[in-house]
């Protein structure tokens, strides 16, 4: 799918229209890299630099934070990578530096470790949630029925963000079966709050041992009311190969 598609009026997108209609429209002519760097940026945005930039043997995420760029592709993938950027600087900049400090320790081996492990899965496929505390005791328990059934109707009240760029993509050509890893900040950090969603305040919430334990919970995010209408149907829920038991 190319940049022109892009569905901005699907919910997931919400948080990145404003700047990402903008960009895409301005990729057509350009780069990706080029078109990320156009337009207001937030304090903390780093430079959007071509693939190439970064040299051969050379860490990507060890580069970033040396150099404060970001090699960019021209492809989905890598735009929805700077958009999250541009929307949540201050998170991806503390993943970053969690990132180059696991690179600096341990150096590139053939498994990422669990830090790096935890950290790519958040950056990649992970999501936000703010929402009534029955829906978020719903989810950890796996009780499908009960978030988006019975309690459907609290889901007025709650805000999930995917934060994650490689599902931003996927969710280009919809299908139910796509799932987020809804993070469970530790209970310190008001989990399920705005705050939550708030880039410095998550960016402060990102504490290394807490997430090399891998707090994460599964979400298939076309099942949330509103943003799918097959959801709607009797027996959208009842698929056990998508809205699994819990452990």
């Amino acid at each position: 799918m190319s940049l022109a598609a892009i569905d901005w009026a699907q919910p997931w997108l919400a948080p990145y229209r404003a700047i990402g209609e903008a960009a895409a429209h301005a990729a057509l002519g350009s780069s990706v890299a080029t078109a990320l760097q156009q337009g207001a940026r937030p304090p903390l945005a780093p430079d959007f630099v071509p693939q190439p930039d970064l040299p051969q043997g050379r860490a990507y995420e060890a580069h970033i934070f040396e150099t404060g760029s970001v090699p960019t592709r021209d492809n989905l993938h890598d735009f929805f990578n700077g958009l999250v950027w541009l929307a949540f600087p201050a998170t991806k900049h503390r993943l970053n530096e969690l990132q180059a400090a696991e690179i600096a320790r341990n150096g590139i081996a053939s498994t990422r470790g669990a830090l790096r492990d935890a950290l790519t899965l958040f950056d990649e496929n992970g999501a936000l949630l703010d929402a009534p505390a029955a829906l978020w005791n719903a989810l950890a328990a796996r009780d499908w029925h009960a978030l988006f059934v019975t309690q459907r109707a609290l889901w007025s009240e709650a805000r999930l963000v995917v934060f994650g760029h490689a599902l931003l993509e996927k969710l280009t050509a919809p299908r139910k079966a796509l799932t987020a890893h809804v993070l469970l900040l530790p209970p310190s950090r008001a989990c399920g709050t705005p705050a939550a969603l708030d880039d410095r305040a998550l960016a402060r919430s990102l504490d290394a041992d807490h997430l090399a334990r891998k707090p994460f919970v599964p979400l298939p995010v076309l099942g949330v009311p509103g943003w799918w209408a097959g959801n709607a149907a009797p027996g959208f829920y009842d698929d056990p190969k998508v809205f699994r038991p819990g452990p």
